[in-house]
């Protein structure tokens, strides 16, 4: 007598695409980082160490910090946001290059590629960060802003923008490979005019006015505004919002043409 196959084994669509999401994840750290925690822990460890590079640099220099008297904190408070921006748009971009060939498998989409980076470079981060805070406090820093609201605003602002621009670059990639190397180029001078290493807020008038056209420019100095509030910095909240949000809606609306592309 056959049995009918139980309805537990069954898996809902939700539960399908969640394992998929989960199977992505996996295999993406995996290859990227090695079949070991340590490997992970490489990357995750990556960016502090650019962080505090350029705190070593500035403490043998024995050059003070443009603002406030903690020369690790005035680093860290503009590197963060731009960091988090920096490797969630490049990231996403790898991402649909070295796992392009899993999109020929039906259960497998292109945004489910990029949607899965996300969620690993969102992870990575936020584990970096928790390094970072770590780091400082045992240097004898104070790592909370003066307003907390201020500072995860800013940081959610730098995913919510590395996430437009990731898509954005997967679309052009897409048709120019050769994007992967002009992004790089791009995200030097984007990294060297946000005012990580520097306060973009001295420089005259006319030359400022221009760079804060530039939204990882103004992702540091929201976050630099939640720890010197007596600085008054001033960051248009609704540019960078909207940069964020078209720069998401465009990434998107390019991706679906990409996968039609592929497809074809």
């Amino acid at each position: 007598m056959s049995t009918l196959p139980s309805t537990a084994a069954v898996k809902s669509p939700g539960e399908s695409y969640l394992h998929v999401l989960h199977a992505l994840m996996l295999r993406d750290m995996r290859t990227r980082f090695g079949a070991s925690l340590w490997g992970y822990g490489v990357v995750v460890l990556w960016p502090c160490v650019h962080v505090f590079m350029l705190i070593a640099i500035y403490t043998f220099q024995k050059l003070p910090a443009p603002l406030g008297d903690d020369r690790a904190l005035f680093f860290a408070s503009g590197a963060v946001p731009v960091l988090v921006f920096q490797y969630i748009s490049r990231e996403v971009m790898k991402a649909v290059i070295s796992n392009r060939p899993l999109t020929y498998y039906p259960q497998v989409k292109l945004f489910d590629v990029i949607f899965a980076r996300i969620l690993v470079e969102i992870v990575t981060g936020f584990l970096a960060l928790i390094v970072i805070i770590a780091v400082l406090v045992s240097i004898g820093a104070n790592p909370v802003p003066a307003d907390p609201f201020v500072a995860m605003c800013a940081y959610l602002s730098a995913i919510l923008l590395g996430i437009g621009i990731g898509t954005i670059n997967v679309a052009i990639i897409g048709f120019f490979p050769g994007w992967l190397l002009g992004y790089a180029l791009l995200s030097i001078i984007l990294y060297i005019s946000s005012g990580v290493m520097f306060l973009p807020s001295y420089m005259p008038d006319k030359i400022y006015s221009w760079m804060k056209y530039n939204p990882v420019l103004q992702l540091a100095e929201w976050m630099r505004s939640a720890y010197y509030h007596y600085a008054r910095i001033e960051i248009d909240y609704l540019y960078v919002l909207m940069f964020a949000l078209v720069s998401v809606s465009i990434g998107l609306y390019l991706v679906k043409h990409v996968v039609a592309k592929m497809s074809g």
